[in-house]
């Protein structure tokens, strides 16, 4: 590959995308924190940092409704992208299936072959659908326990319960997500899309063939393999 290849940038994302990603990072993070000495006297030592147990139930509740907004921010700003989400998780092709036993070989360092995948691939799918299961477990229970005078007893009990399942099981695919994004090096190319909305062009090709061969013919992104091919405007 080219050195001019290999610095061609295309977008991912949406500047919706990542502001939407981005707090809902800030948010899942945040409560997390504020939420440690509430869950354990370990914790209290952080207290102080937040003005005491007001000041980290109030902290709380306010990250608690900033974690409702990024699906709105994204839905209001870019419904096709968030509509092109909903639309992948829905699908699921062989490829799909394909992708699992690479992306074994790949994470240890095996030799693999990339199958060809649409815009997201089956990994990111499953990571997706285990993200929205953790939001409407974690929003579900959150409500019985802000507002436990409305809710019966049984009912803020079980919230409880249910939080901390969505908290714990969030926390790992998030640990496994930013390790793929940040740690991994087949993967470490594409964590500059959450960020800035563009990754390599080589990267997206190898990782997302489908999709990028999709962009090629509408003239969206730059054919790699025939350098006399320019996209759009360029």
């Amino acid at each position: 590959m080219s050195k001019k290849n290999e610095q061609v940038q295309v977008r991912r994302f949406s500047k919706a995308f990542v502001w939407a990603h981005a707090i809902n990072a800030i948010s899942f993070f945040g409560l997390y924190i504020t939420a440690l000495p509430m869950y354990t006297d370990f914790f209290n030592w952080m207290y102080p940092l937040m003005g005491g147990p007001e000041g980290a139930r109030l902290a709380h509740r306010v990250l608690a409704v900033m974690f409702i907004t990024p699906t709105f921010i994204w839905l209001i700003f870019d419904h096709k992208g968030f509509f092109l989400w909903m639309r992948e998780l829905i699908t699921w092709k062989k490829r799909d299936i394909a992708f699992f036993s690479n992306f074994v070989k790949e994470l240890f360092g095996f030799k693999f072959d990339h199958v060809k995948q649409s815009f997201f691939n089956a990994g990111e799918k499953i990571n997706s659908l285990i993200q929205i299961f953790c939001a409407i477990l974690l929003i579900g229970s959150g409500f019985p326990m802000w507002f436990p005078d409305v809710f019966p007893k049984a009912v803020v009990q079980w919230a409880y319960f249910g939080h901390n399942v969505g908290f714990g099981l969030g926390f790992a695919v998030i640990i496994g997500h930013i390790y793929l994004s940040v740690i991994h090096k087949h993967s470490r190319p594409g964590g500059t899309g959450v960020i800035t909305g563009k990754v390599p062009a080589w990267w997206a090709k190898s990782h997302y063939g489908d999709w990028y061969d999709e962009e090629v013919k509408k003239g969206n992104f730059p054919d790699l393999d025939d350098p006399k091919k320019k996209k759009k405007g360029a």
